[in-house]
């Protein structure tokens, strides 16, 4: 099976500040079912202490999100909250996942988690670089906006003289 890294960058979510997958996202890219990827986590919950690893999202999360096609039980209520996991929490998962095809796909998706980090700080220096480049813009409006006349007396004095077109020629 394999997973393209854009398929992966699609279903990185951004739920509390954090970037995450979801445990049925994961489960479809590992090619296992969630309930056994849940159950692998639940094995071996001393490995994912901490929001930095995983979290369960809450269905006030779920009602916001743009993520739809999960497990439904009677009623229109979703049956199970999935798992969201962060970066480490998937990196985690390689270790109770202990496939060539887990080991594979977090080698993939640790490295979509990468190249969005690497995306988010790039447009982040650029805006900074505008934001310095404004400010000497504007630094140096302020600083000619008293020589204005001094300016203009300057320009007019490099340019090259204007002839009359009605003066009459001298010489050839």
């Amino acid at each position: 099976m394999e997973v393209q890294l854009s398929t992966i960058e699609n279903k990185i979510y951004e739920i509390r500040g954090r970037r995450v997958m979801l445990d049925f996202d994961l489960a479809e890219a590992y090619g296992i079912e969630t309930r056994v990827l849940k159950q692998a986590v639940r094995r071996n919950l001393k490995r994912f202490e901490g929001e930095d690893f995983m979290f369960i999202v809450t269905s006030e999360e779920l009602s916001r999100s743009q993520f739809v096609i999960l497990n439904k039980g009677r009623g229109g209520n979703v049956k199970y909250l999935p798992f969201a996991f962060t970066d480490l929490g998937i990196a985690m998962l390689s270790s109770v996942l202990n496939s060539d095809v887990a080991i594979e796909v977090n080698r993939r998706i640790l490295r979509a988690f990468v190249a969005i980090r690497e995306y988010i700080l790039a447009r982040a220096s650029e805006s900074v670089e505008l934001a310095q480049l404004s400010e000497r813009v504007i630094m140096l409006e302020k600083t000619t906006e008293g020589n204005i006349e001094a300016i203009e007396l300057l320009y007019k004095a490099i340019q090259p003289p204007q002839l009359d077109p009605n003066r009459p020629r001298i010489g050839y």
